[in-house]
């Protein structure tokens, strides 16, 4: 049974991602702590680039998580979104499936953490499946993507550092891909400024 957004509007404790983010393995994941650091940042250059508006209580913004693994940041955007939409959206359930639906996009970085993403954003790690917080998702992925795409190296011998042997120029494959949709008024997260001014502050 559905109880869509009240997984939103209620605390969670304890927080999983928190254990996920302390494991020492080849995986990094991003502390929730450090997550919502990165997001008030964020809100406040939105602020002061916008006359003092409020990123969470405007329905229009999209965000990207490019690299999403365990889907910290797109759950925290989901639930402020949640609380700020509450005025302009009443129906909790058309505001959660609004942002979800229409908001919040994520790449995985492999499939397990497309997975892993899924289950912490749609508390379910099938979009449109009956466990899954969402309506409104015909597929599975719901708008948190994987796809494995083969990269070719060209061996071109030394590289600038001149380690000998290792290939230098990388040629992507562009096949069209779920970033290709996104507009340029798409916040993507991970920016560089954000990322500096919470560490200068620590």
């Amino acid at each position: 049974m559905k109880q869509s957004g009240e997984l939103y509007a209620s605390r969670r404790n304890p927080d999983v991602l928190t254990c996920i983010a302390n494991l020492s393995n080849d995986e990094v994941f991003t502390p929730p702590e450090f997550a919502n650091r990165m997001l008030d940042t964020l809100a406040e250059t939105w602020s002061a680039s916008n006359g003092g508006a409020n990123l969470w209580a405007d329905s229009s913004v999209r965000f990207l998580d490019p690299f999403t693994k365990s889907g910290v940041f797109l759950r925290e955007i989901a639930s402020r979104l949640t609380n700020g939409l509450a005025a302009e959206i009443p129906d909790l359930q058309k505001r959660v499936d609004h942002i979800l639906t229409k908001q919040v996009f994520g790449i995985g970085t492999t499939n397990l953490t497309s997975l892993l993403a899924r289950r912490s954003v749609y508390c379910s790690k099938h979009a449109s499946g009956e466990h899954s917080i969402a309506n409104g998702f015909a597929n599975d992925a719901g708008n948190i993507w994987f796809e494995r795409m083969e990269h070719t190296w060209l061996e071109t011998g030394a590289n600038s550092v001149g380690q000998a042997g290792r290939p230098s120029t990388v040629v992507w494959d562009l096949r069209p891909t779920p970033m290709r949709s996104f507009t340029p008024t798409t916040l993507k997260l991970g920016w560089p400024s954000c990322l500096e001014k919470i560490c200068s502050s620590t």
